[in-house]
């Protein structure tokens, strides 16, 4: 692996309607031919979001109005290591075209592929596309609690919420834990009828991750692991996660996605330690994976969130 690693701002220009533009490496170029996303090396003094506007303006031809940092990865190529600064660009003017004579084409990110060979560096950012910005965390507590929650979760699923986890360590065991198991299944009979998916928190029997659509690892379980559980293909592993450390940890495990927090005061725990958000960012340096914000988050946060270069926002009574 190169020593030196060259920092890449690279940016994600995404359509209203979801479509996502790469460009095709011109002849002459290293990987000519390989699609990408557009972008460039950050020149002295830059920071990541004015490199990519300067890139994109001499490359694409369109003047960024909006941009934000998203997930930083670094990616090893056989002659040379990058850093790549994923960005967000949701407002541009002028129309994107070739201006280094290479091929646009606007794509679904799910079907990225039908347009020819994807550089390596870029088949991480399509999956992360895939997961909503909204994480729903249950918060029943004991089977009384059950009918309002399941009527909470319609109201978040026919909201639009796609990404759900049932976390109940305070349920009682014995009998209460098979009242559990039932529970589970009226939560993925409802979020698969809405094409939600739902994730089981590892204080609950491994069994039922692969009955669900995969495990969300507390942070000293996942300490434990030294590799990404086993689980179907498609099952998506989420860590929680409270320092830079241990996202880079859910990182090296193969994780999907880190949860970060708290980020600010929850009800819960009034008077509790707080990342803020200057924390939440230092938390989240280098991630390589989406990373959301957890602790006092609701909808009025998300934007917020989203600057500070969070995936999204999870929560429990901000969102379920």
């Amino acid at each position: 692996m190169s020593e030196k690693i060259v920092d890449v701002a690279a940016g994600l220009i995404l359509r209203p309607d979801g479509m996502l533009l790469l460009g095709q490496r011109p002849e002459g170029k290293p990987w000519a031919g390989w699609w990408e996303l557009p972008g460039g090396k950050l020149e002295p003094g830059e920071t990541v979001l004015e490199a990519l506007a300067r890139e994109l303006q001499e490359e694409i031809g369109i003047r960024v109005t909006q941009s934000r940092p998203w997930v930083t990865y670094v990616h090893a190529y056989p002659h040379t290591t990058v850093r790549l600064a994923f960005c967000h660009v949701t407002g541009w003017e002028g129309e994107p075209r070739g201006l280094e004579n290479q091929r646009l084409e606007w794509v679904s990110p799910a079907n990225a592929a039908s347009v020819g060979d994807l550089l390596p560096a870029t088949l991480p950012p399509l999956r992360w596309l895939q997961l909503p910005t909204a994480y729903g965390i249950s918060g029943i507590g004991s089977r009384a609690g059950v009918p309002a929650f399941l009527a909470r979760l319609d109201a978040a699923l026919a909201r639009g919420l796609k990404l759900v986890q049932l976390r109940e360590p305070q349920w009682p065991d014995g009998v209460g834990a098979s009242s559990l198991h039932e529970v589970l299944h009226s939560v993925l009979k409802r979020c698969r009828a809405a094409g939600a998916r739902v994730l089981i928190n590892s204080a609950h029997p491994a069994a039922w991750w692969k009955e669900a659509d995969g495990v969300h690892l507390r942070s000293a379980d996942a300490a434990r692991l030294t590799a990404r559980p086993a689980l179907p293909a498609g099952a998506l592993v989420g860590v929680s996660a409270h320092d830079n450390a241990e996202v880079v940890h859910a990182r090296e495990l193969g994780a999907d996605f880190a949860v970060l927090g708290p980020v600010l005061e929850t009800e819960s725990h009034p008077g509790a330690p707080t990342l803020g958000w200057e924390g939440f960012v230092a938390g989240n340096r280098d991630a390589g994976i989406p990373v959301y914000a957890l602790g006092g988050q609701s909808s009025s946060t998300l934007s917020t969130a989203l600057r500070h270069g969070a995936h999204g926002i999870a929560g429990i009574r901000g969102l379920l």
